[in-house]
């Protein structure tokens, strides 16, 4: 007689609190930043965004690639669950309880599923605006579940410039993000622009550091910033209680491009982070200058 599969345990909501805690802390630490300076009940919120958002990213990146589509396909299952009120994952637990108060449209989430569909499917980007629309399922859905959550959710002024912030950070993924990218098997560096600065797809996967290459990665650096200084207006348009956070958000991950367009080459081989003390340094001069990026070119 065959023993009976167990049945999965389910988290309680204090230990799916911490659970996501110490993900987003772990997998996210240039947003965790400024997570810290959010309220608790909207901390936790974030954590659970944060926490079902990451999962949904690794069922694509994490574990044999032929489960991908399979793993996807659970997490999407998932994500009925928590809008039909029975989550089982930690990250859906601590997101179904928040949704009273913060309520996220589920098309948000389902949009980046298609993201993460995308990803399984499409490797190669040929302009940049077609990568925008990349962003648009990936990064802007997550404007829409940070402002249900911060505010400014419904106000088009701050949809607006919340998309162009989205757009600023997933810019600063993709020039650091090169290399781990590339062994992948992606290249997000529209193949336009790569024609440009004469930077061929052959170079790439040899990872040959180019001074062509380092100028393609400076000039979407220097995008991305543009978007960084586009979406300023944003901090003021959500509560109050939340604008130093959304500062901080900001604020860390333009730190992040000034360091990619200070080392380009670089990201073929690493990603570039923040140490410890350059955290504290981006936090502190914040409180006196409350922009997201420090630097006028």
């Amino acid at each position: 007689m065959s023993a009976t599969p167990a049945r999965p345990v389910v988290p309680d909501l204090a230990s799916a609190h911490r659970e996501n805690r110490a993900l987003t802390h772990k997998a996210g630490a240039n947003f965790s930043v400024g997570f810290r300076f959010l309220p608790k009940e909207r901390r936790r919120a974030v954590y659970a965004a944060y926490a079902w958002c990451r999962l949904a990213d690794d069922a694509v990146d994490e574990g044999d690639p032929a489960g991908a589509p399979a793993r996807l396909e659970d997490w999407a299952a998932e994500l009925d669950s928590v809008y039909a009120g029975r989550p089982r994952s930690a990250a859906g637990i601590a997101l179904a309880e928040s949704l009273p108060r913060f309520p996220v449209p589920k098309e948000a989430f389902e949009g980046l599923l298609a993201g993460c569909r995308q990803d399984l499917v499409k490797t190669r980007y040929e302009t940049f605006d077609e990568l925008l629309g990349y962003c648009d399922l990936v990064a802007s859905t997550i404007s829409t579940i940070s402002l249900a959550i911060f505010g400014g959710l419904g106000d088009p002024r701050a949809e607006a410039r919340g998309r162009e912030l989205a757009t600023a950070l997933q810019l600063t993924n993709i020039v650091r993000d090169v290399g781990e990218d590339l062994a992948r098997g992606r290249v997000y560096l529209p193949g336009e622009d790569l024609a440009r600065f004469g930077v061929s797809e052959e170079e790439l996967l040899a990872r040959r550091a180019t001074p062509a290459f380092g100028a393609l990665v400076s000039f979407e650096t220097r995008r991305a910033l543009g978007f960084f200084r586009a979406a300023e207006p944003v901090k003021d348009l959500v509560d109050r209680e939340c604008r130093f956070a959304v500062t901080m958000m900001g604020g860390i991950y333009a730190e992040v491009a000034r360091e990619v367009l200070a080392r380009p080459l670089e990201t073929l081989h690493r990603r570039i982070s923040l140490t410890t003390p350059s955290k504290v340094r981006a936090v502190l001069s914040r409180l006196v200058d409350r922009r997201f990026d420090l630097v006028s070119d």
